[in-house]
Formats: C-alpha cells, sequence, structure tokens
C-alpha cells in the first residue's frame, strides 16, 4: 500500500502538473458548471466591498455558511461601514458576536477595523502583501480580499477547494502538511482562470460546498466525474488526507450564580485561555473528582462564596463542544445574605448583564431556563 502511495503521488507531481488539457478540461468545466447550474445564493456573491468581504469570510471560518448568514446581517445592521465597526463599543461588538465561537476572530476583527480606520484614514489595502499583514488575515482570507475585491490573479484555497483538487487529481499527500500546503496552493494557482480570478474562485467554491461534498458528494451528475481520479479508482470518501489527528481533551467546572440585592456577580475573562474577553459568572474548575452536591458543602466553597448564603438549585450536566476541548458544567445557583468576599467579581443588574457577551455555554443556560 505505502509503495502505491509513492508511486500515485509520483504520477500526480510529474503527469498531471504538466499535462494541459487535464488542468484545460478541469477549468473549462468548472466555468460551464458555474454558468448554468450554479444556484446557490449568498448576500456576499459579487461584492466588490473589501469589508463586506472581509466581514463575511472572519464569520464564515470554520463557521457553516447557514450559522454565519445571521451574523453577517447583524454586523452589516449595526456596522454598514469599517468605520462604525471601528468606534463601536467593544463589548456591544462581542454581544453581537454572541455564539458563533472562535472569539479570536472578533477580537481580531476590531483590532483590523480600529488600525485600518485610524491608521490607515479608513482605506482597505488593495495589495496582497499589505492585506496578509494586517491581524486575523491569513493567506486564504487576503487571497480571498485581493480576489473578490480587487480581481487580482490569486488563488483562494479553502476546504472546499482542497477537497475537490485531491479528489480530482487523486492526490493523497496530506492538506495539512508543509509539502501538501505548498503543492495544492501551487496547484490551485496553476488552474486559477487569471483574467476571472473572482469568478472562478467563486465558482471553485460552490462547487465544493454544493457537489464535491465532504459527505454524500454528488458524483454520479458531476459534470468533472469523467476525469476524476477519485470517482474512476473509487476513493472520494478517502480524500483528501489528513497526516495529523486531532487530540480533544475534558475539562469540567462548577459555575455559581451568585445573587445579591438584585444584582448578579460577573467578571470578565481577560487570561489567554478559553472565552477570553467573554464574561462569567464564579467559575471553578475541578477534575470531577468531587460531586457539585458535596462541593458546595467544603471549606473552599464558603471561602469563595461566604458562608450566609441559600442554595436555590443545582442544573443537571451543561456541555460545550470547543474545537480542541469539551467543557462540562453545573450551574450552582445560590442567593447571598452578605456580599461576596472575593473582589475579583462584581454585582451587576440584571438589565446589565443582558448586554454583556457569555460563552454559549452560559448561554445555552440561560435559554433553557427563562422564566
Amino acid at each position: 500500500m505505502k509503495f502505491f502511495i509513492l508511486t500515485h503521488n509520483e504520477i500526480f507531481l510529474q503527469g498531471y502538473m504538466k499535462n494541459f488539457s487535464y488542468k484545460s478540461f478541469f477549468g473549462k468545466n468548472l466555468m460551464i458548471w458555474h454558468k448554468n447550474d450554479n444556484h446557490r445564493l449568498m448576500p456576499w456573491k459579487e461584492e466588490k466591498d473589501p469589508y463586506k468581504i472581509w466581514l463575511s469570510e472572519i464569520i464564515l471560518q470554520q463557521t457553516r455558511v447557514e450559522q454565519g448568514l445571521a451574523y453577517y446581517y447583524t454586523f452589516i445592521k449595526h456596522y454598514p461601514t469599517i468605520e462604525k465597526l471601528a468606534k463601536a463599543d467593544e463589548n456591544s461588538v462581542f454581544k453581537h458576536w454572541e455564539g458563533l465561537g472562535y472569539y479570536s476572530r472578533c477580537r481580531n476583527l476590531i483590532a483590523t477595523a480600529r488600525f485600518i480606520s485610524f491608521e490607515l484614514n479608513g482605506v482597505f489595502p488593495k495589495k496582497y502583501n499589505d492585506l496578509i499583514t494586517l491581524k486575523g488575515i491569513g493567506p486564504y482570507t487576503a487571497s480571498a480580499i485581493a480576489s473578490f475585491a480587487y480581481n487580482l490573479p490569486f488563488a483562494v484555497v479553502d476546504g472546499n477547494v482542497y477537497r475537490i483538487l485531491a479528489r480530482f487529481f487523486g492526490n493523497h499527500t496530506p492538506i495539512d502538511s508543509l509539502v501538501g500546503k505548498k503543492q495544492f496552493a501551487n496547484l490551485a494557482y496553476s488552474l486559477l482562470n487569471k483574467t476571472k480570478s473572482a469568478v472562478y474562485n467563486q465558482a471553485i467554491m460552490d462547487f465544493g460546498a454544493t457537489v464535491c461534498k465532504p459527505q454524500l458528494p454528488l458524483c454520479g451528475s458531476c459534470i468533472l466525474n469523467t476525469a476524476c481520479k477519485a470517482f474512476k479508482e473509487n476513493s472520494v470518501a478517502l480524500l483528501p488526507i489528513k497526516e495529523k489527528k486531532l487530540i480533544k481533551t475534558k475539562r469540567f467546572f462548577f459555575i455559581v450564580i451568585a445573587s445579591f440585592e438584585n444584582a448578579v456577580y460577573v467578571r470578565q475573562r481577560i487570561e489567554k485561555d478559553i472565552w477570553q474577553n467573554l464574561w462569567e459568572f464564579i467559575s471553578i474548575e475541578h477534575n470531577n473528582d468531587e460531586t457539585v452536591v458535596d462541593f458546595v458543602k467544603t471549606t473552599n466553597f464558603r471561602k469563595r462564596i461566604g458562608s450566609k448564603f441559600i442554595l436555590k438549585s443545582i442544573s443537571p450536566i451543561y456541555k460545550q463542544q470547543l474545537t480542541h476541548q469539551t467543557i462540562e458544567a453545573n450551574f450552582i445557583h445560590i442567593s447571598l445574605s452578605a456580599s461576596l468576599p472575593s473582589k475579583d467579581y462584581s454585582p451587576v443588574s440584571q438589565k446589565k448583564i443582558n448586554t454583556l457577551a457569555f460563552p454559549r455555554l452560559i448561554t445555552s443556560y440561560f435559554e433553557k431556563n427563562k422564566k
């Protein structure tokens, strides 16, 4: 099997990369499909405003289009220009991002909006080499802005593109390896319609999203299937290949909702950890070696909370799945008879609570416990 894979990649490098007719077939038929059969509608398609293109690309990073659409509309409504976003209250921006996850994207969004507005006089960079220096903008996003906004000849290489190229050319090189990234980037550029880069890039991304899908691809009706190596060799489900395995860990929290005199204690997380810049109630991480019922009886709990409180409720376990972590938490709702001993948390009104951005784990608890 190993010998087959090595020989296969050798064929790929020495044969297909040099075979103009093969690449010509791919580009020609992809554009025919785009013209006649691509009915995928999205609000940012054919958009030329670099701000809106950038915004859509950041929102859609590691996010399904169906989920990202509502957030895109929300941001365009509240921040129609990059200047509006740059001048916005940071917590309000996070509140509008709430539930979307990967909050480093939101932090970078704010930082880049402010840099362009205040340092570049609101003018979005027009060159790839300038775009890629901006915070939160990597090769993919820089290529997307350069291509879609300015029709510059840069190939957009996302998960859809990796998948299509790996299958069509039968390439078994891991897409997350240094060799694979360079190889696929070079191939994508060699296939790019240099004069119609925006149209071509949109076509290949839409083709991956609607035809050459990760699961249940439409191979039988695919316009490329007569030349697709994976289809011919029945290896569609095996490609693309990744060499790295995702290692996931579990973390456990007791989250204490402590109310006192019509206020609830919260703090903003500033640590470089999960949920940075979001708000939280009193959160106590533990090793899952004691139950929540036992924990509320401990000296450790009373040192943090004080001894004067009424236990109102204990929730079942709530879970949030992050990329590398699974978070499990019990919510402990208490009513204090005296102020909280810890100065790390501040009391805020219920009205104020509703304006703060919380992690999805906490908003899920809110949603299920509305009164």
